[in-house]
């Protein structure tokens, strides 16, 4: 019918009310120890007072989208038909905006059921470039998001899972007519797209345990006024306390990229502060730091 689903407001996934209630812990205990397959998660469901099984345990963390992250000898397959693409960001130095995008869903609960998030981001400058929700799993919510990161830029490589909507033809041919060349990760590898798995426990510590989303149309304007406070406002420790817009641009970029346009944030001093004590800032970012696939601590924080 040639209609946007992005611009129709969807009702939250139904769901059994204690089933919700097993799967926002999930959420949480997944968020915290992401390398938690099914057996793990119901010995800690179990220890919570929940008499739940592994099938029930396993079924419920299909629904949302999610499995431990660990090596495997037997790769899983994607959707039959979906053709699989290698990972080809093992030792690649990315040293610089839009040279690798990566994209991934996450589960975000609601008041009474949930929806799924997903997000495009600039691997180097940690940008986000778009993000959508959808109350189904299927390709289109992702197609969507692409599209509208294309709109800002174009990467030379896209790096997502194995998900059937990552393989399907649709997402795969944007890519394809581009000229952006595809690496997907080792299924239940914890380490093939770190950065955007730092981006969903951000995500879920700074804005969606901290609130109650009552509806679609909440979670929607809410999850846009974190990503633009994301982009624009929050300094990151790996970035040198820049902020991915000005990593991503170079420069200061007005607030408009989600809400409504505001007045510009006051410059980030000179000095930041972390476990009370304060600190200069470093005056140049060695950015290869950056762009590699490991943990920066500071004072036992991780950015």
């Amino acid at each position: 019918m040639g209609l946007n689903r992005s611009n129709w407001y969807y009702e939250p996934k139904e769901v059994d009310p204690y089933n919700l209630e097993l799967m926002n812990l999930i959420d949480e205990e997944y968020t915290r120890h992401p390398f938690y397959g099914s057996p793990r998660m119901t010995v800690y469901l179990n220890r919570l007072g929940h008499q739940v099984n592994p099938k029930r345990v396993a079924r419920l963390m299909r629904e949302m989208g999610i499995e431990g992250i660990r090596p495997k000898k037997n790769l899983s397959k994607a959707q039959p038909g979906h053709k699989i693409y290698p990972y080809l960001l093992r030792d690649l130095e990315v040293a610089k905006p839009n040279q690798v995008w990566t994209a991934d869903i996450t589960y975000i609960r609601l008041a009474q059921g949930f929806i799924y998030l997903v997000a495009v981001m600039d691997w180097y400058s940690r940008y986000v470039l778009s993000f959508k929700i959808s109350n189904t799993l299927t390709a289109d919510f992702c197609v969507e998001a692409l599209e509208d990161a294309l709109r800002k830029g174009v990467p030379e490589i896209s790096n997502t899972d194995q998900g059937s909507q990552f393989t399907s033809d649709e997402y795969t041919r944007m890519l394809i007519e581009r000229g952006i060349k595809i690496s997907m990760d080792s299924k239940g590898r914890a380490f093939d797209n770190i950065f955007i798995e730092r981006l969903w426990r951000n995500v879920k510590y700074e804005e969606v345990y901290l609130k109650q989303y009552r509806t679609v149309t909440e979670a929607k304007i809410q999850l846009g006024r974190y990503f633009e406070f994301y982009n624009q406002e929050r300094p990151h420790q790996s970035l040198c306390y820049k902020t991915p817009a000005e990593i991503y641009f170079g420069e200061r970029k007005p607030m408009d990229m989600w809400t409504s346009p505001t007045d510009q944030p006051e410059p980030f001093g000179t000095c930041g502060q972390t476990d009370g004590q304060l600190f200069e800032l470093p005056t140049a970012c060695p950015h290869s730091l950056a762009s590699r696939p490991q943990i920066h601590r500071l004072n036992g924080n991780i950015f």
